[in-house]
């Protein structure tokens, strides 16, 4: 079991070998990237916030921040997520992952809140049901 936490890159910045495995995290593909410059080995799509979640933060983030980090978290949790964040632990044991986003403001994302959850390990095993 690899217990590394995974790093955190923006799309636009030059993949680098050490950087693993790849994961996009992001809803939409970024806008202005190839898919040879993300150099994005998988897409979870499945593992990033709902788009209601999104639109409701993305109205007013200043004071939202801290309902969208709850709101995110029990997102976590449903059953299509949990199965999203086993698949980033199975990568993880395999070696180095690397989360890419295109979100400017990384610590006022989704991004610090999924490291978090990632870092607790849940349980990838249990029945998502």
């Amino acid at each position: 079991m690899n217990d590394e936490a995974p790093r955190v890159r923006r799309v636009y910045e030059p993949a680098e070998p050490s950087d693993g495995t790849r994961v996009l995290v992001d809803r939409l593909w970024p806008r202005g990237v190839s898919k040879e410059r993300a150099a994005v080995d998988v897409w979870l799509k499945e593992i990033t916030p709902s788009t209601e979640l999104r639109d409701w933060y993305h109205q007013n983030p200043e004071e939202r921040y801290d309902g969208f980090t709850e709101r995110y978290r029990t997102e976590l949790g449903d059953p299509a997520h949990r199965a999203a964040v086993g698949e980033l632990l199975d990568l993880m044991d395999q070696g180095t992952v690397t989360l890419i986003t295109a979100v400017k403001e990384i610590d006022r994302s989704q991004i610090p809140v999924l490291v978090d959850h990632l870092r607790h390990r849940p349980g990838k095993h249990e029945n998502p049901s």
